[in-house]
């Protein structure tokens, strides 16, 4: 009797202390990122004018996040995640305070005299960081719950970070009319907060290995070797990598903000944010039904329309539907986050978590920057808005492509696994 009345609880990760506040000082962390991206994105094209050097932003963070997530997997599974998330933010706390030097008006002779480089500088480092810090704060959720809480775990995560994307930009925007001094200021204040925040949560104990004689680097390698034998897992991975890489269409919205749509910064803060308020209207869709069947089908279909959305966007003249074509593409991505999240965690047993993370963080966190950059060089090739549409059919090809090869990810059922 007791079985056939209990119903799904939407807020049961929430109930955990340790996971919430490991989620508001993630949510504070993220903030801080989505409002350092926005200001950055805004700063670097007016200090050049190009779309090129807006995408290389995406670029000088991406080749150190790659090189350090190729080993961080394996310190991340030899050692306290927590003390490893709450170094990496130690350094990207440096970071801000140092954007925030570079707009300090007696230190303004930096940027004349150096002119965009020492941003590409404090870029790279925040990528060293990221590249710790991704895998570290993917691999500690899972200890913070068990198996079967752990969908509705990444389903709040994804709200927490979704909402960080909406409230990033929207506040980014703000800000940048304030003056950069006072946004990198914001910048600083919610790293440090989030840092303190992190450090309230209990440490865990490294996760045990099983006895082993394999050298370092079959050690560094065994997250690529899992990843490659288990087709739903790279299925996923390799689905949501190129739809990141394709649909980048945010790294142009500077451009296509000021030059297509003729607005203002406030305008382009509100755009920049579409996609997280798609996202967070349809989280707390899934937190109270999440997708445990049919998931694959799902997953695939969601991506598709993420396509389709970028390139009804590309074709937008009007900032609204602009706005309803990439919250549309958010809400899509939501679903696909969630249930690729979930898939990439559940397979993997703890003590490799790491190493998996730190691949899949390859494959998708760093997807991210290298896609402005491939956006950035395809829009002054081919054109903004060219660009744009380009890169959602490139995304709807993935996805076929993606499907055909990987059967199992098509059938796959979340319910089968949790």
């Amino acid at each position: 009797m007791i079985q056939t009345k209990s119903k799904h609880d939407p807020f049961q990760a929430l109930r955990i202390s340790d996971y919430r506040s490991f989620l508001f000082g993630k949510f504070m962390v993220t903030l801080s990122i989505s409002i350092q991206t926005t200001v950055v994105g805004w700063q670097m094209y007016h200090l050049t004018g190009s779309n090129l050097h807006v995408g290389l932003i995406g670029l000088a963070e991406a080749i150190p996040s790659i090189t350090m997530a190729l080993f961080s997997g394996l310190v991340i599974d030899s050692f306290p995640r927590k003390k490893i998330i709450a170094s990496a933010l130690g350094l990207l706390s440096t970071c801000s305070l140092l954007l925030l030097i570079l707009v300090v008006p007696n230190m303004s002779w930096i940027l004349r005299e150096f002119g965009s480089y020492p941003i590409y500088g404090v870029i790279f480092l925040s990528g060293i960081a990221r590249g710790f810090l991704n895998p570290a704060t993917a691999a500690f959720q899972t200890q913070l719950v068990d198996k079967e809480t752990f969908p509705n775990a990444a389903t709040w995560s994804g709200i927490a970070w979704q909402t960080s994307l909406v409230l990033g930009p929207l506040t980014g925007g703000i800000l940048i009319v304030s003056g950069l001094y006072f946004a990198y200021s914001v910048d600083l204040f919610l790293m440090s907060f989030g840092l303190i925040l992190i450090l309230l949560v209990k440490g865990k104990p490294v996760p045990k290995k099983p006895e082993s004689n394999e050298s370092i680097w079959e050690s560094l390698s065994s997250g690529w070797k899992f990843v490659s034998k288990h087709q739903v897992i790279l299925g996923a991975i390799s689905l949501d990598l190129f739809a990141v890489l394709f649909g980048g269409a945010v790294a142009l919205l500077p451009s296509f903000t000021e030059k297509i749509l003729g607005q203002s910064p406030e305008i382009f803060g509100i755009l920049r944010s579409a996609q997280g308020v798609g996202a967070v209207l349809c989280a707390f869709f899934i937190a109270a039904k999440p997708p445990k069947k049919h998931s694959g089908w799902i997953l695939l279909s969601c991506v598709f329309g993420f396509g389709v959305c970028i390139i009804l966007f590309g074709f937008s003249n009007d900032y609204r539907i602009s706005f309803l074509c990439l919250a549309a593409a958010g809400a899509f991505d939501m679903v696909s986050v969630v249930i690729r999240h979930t898939i990439v965690q559940m397979h993997t047993p703890d003590h490799m978590r790491g190493r998996v993370s730190a691949v899949n963080h390859i494959f998708i966190g760093s997807s991210n920057e290298i896609g402005e950059f491939e956006s950035g060089v395809t829009a002054e090739w081919l054109g903004v808005r060219r660009s744009i549409v380009a890169g959602g059919i490139l995304t709807l090809l993935t996805v076929g492509f993606v499907g055909t090869i990987a059967p199992r990810l098509r059938k796959m059922q979340l319910k089968d696994i949790l």
